[in-house]
């Protein structure tokens, strides 16, 4: 018996973003390569790709943000929020690119939105999106696993409802981040640089073959579906942190902890071992950014997703009818 083949819409309109946080190189650069190009000419007979600079003031200063974290503006109460003169700028830009990429939720959104990261953390390339269950994404993962052989390649899931997913590519309707590391924050390493305009392009490949007809098989993926946060060691009374990562944990991300493996290392030499009763796998291990949110890895659940056969309905199109093209927003 032939396995059912689901008919999904049309990508039509793809946004591609860098420098939501202004400190990470690797997509800052590409985007800025892309702008000089102008790359929308290449796809327009079966998608346009709008390729956006998420936080150009950001990415000015060399740093993360200029007053909060963009990459946590885009649910929809502060999307919602009035502005003021003393809103901050970031607030102000998520709405702007909710505008222009979104409005988020609704049928006038970008079919996929791509936000491109950096990581400290021996991450090597991770899709992080917010659902198990969106099969463009999963297979887009799949494909990209198939095609990049020489760098680990995993899909991260961060299960919060819609209303409450955080990050820029929440605002498509259909959206992952690609999270790429180990690289220092403020440096661009042509590795790293490479191996994500490499992910980019299998991402556009994949979408230029889905709106071809192509039809890609079913089967199965893995996810790791993310559980909690663990923070460090902390003296009570100053709050500053007591311990950093244990070296047997430290570069290990997806490695599998079992309880009373080592995790931390005291200042002062003592080991300390992982409390939780369930062996998880830990990613974001020892991440920079991190230090300021109080997290000191991030720990996931991995499982197996099925995902069936799929190909584009061409009675499914989304319409559009405003025409994107490439642009540095300020």
């Amino acid at each position: 018996m032939e396995e059912e083949v689901v008919g999904m819409p049309a990508l039509p309109r793809v946004a591609v973003c860098g420098g939501t946080h202004g400190n990470e190189l690797s997509g800052v650069y590409l985007i800025r390569e892309w702008l000089k190009m102008e790359r929308k000419v290449e796809d327009s007979e079966l998608f346009s790709v709008l390729t956006v600079l998420s936080n150009p003031r950001a990415v000015q200063q060399g740093r993360r943000y200029t007053e909060m974290d963009l990459n946590r503006c885009f649910t929809h109460a502060t999307l919602n929020r009035p502005i003021t003169e003393q809103t901050p700028y970031e607030i102000i830009r998520s709405q702007e690119l909710n505008s222009l990429l979104g409005p988020k939720g609704s049928s006038n959104a970008v079919d996929l939105i791509c936000d491109l990261h950096n990581t400290t953390a021996n991450m090597g390339l991770c899709l992080i999106a917010y659902s198990d269950c969106d099969w463009i994404c999963l297979h887009i993962f799949r494909y990209l696993k198939r095609q990049m052989s020489d760098i680990p390649v995993r899909y991260i899931h961060f299960d919060l409802p819609p209303k409450e997913a955080y990050s820029l590519e929440s605002v498509g309707k259909h959206g992952f981040a690609i999270e790429i590391g180990p690289q220092p924050h403020g440096v661009v390493r042509s590795n790293t640089y490479t191996a994500m305009k490499a992910g980019v392009q299998h991402v556009l490949d994949w979408i230029r073959l889905f709106n071809s007809g192509t039809v890609f098989e079913g089967g199965s993926v893995e996810v790791y579906t993310m559980v909690k946060n663990i923070d460090y060691p902390r003296d009570r009374e100053t709050h500053n942190i007591t311990a950093a990562i244990h070296p047997q944990l430290q570069d290990k991300d997806f490695c599998l902890l079992h309880p009373n493996d080592p995790i931390f290392q005291t200042f002062s030499g003592e080991t300390l071992g992982y409390k939780g009763n369930e062996s998880l796998h830990p990613f974001f291990i020892n991440e920079c950014a991190y230090y300021e949110k109080g997290i000191a890895l991030s720990l996931a659940r991995r499982r197996c997703v099925k995902i069936p056969t799929i190909q584009m309905q061409r009675g499914l199109q989304h319409q559009d009818e405003r025409g994107f093209t490439s642009e540095e927003l300020e």
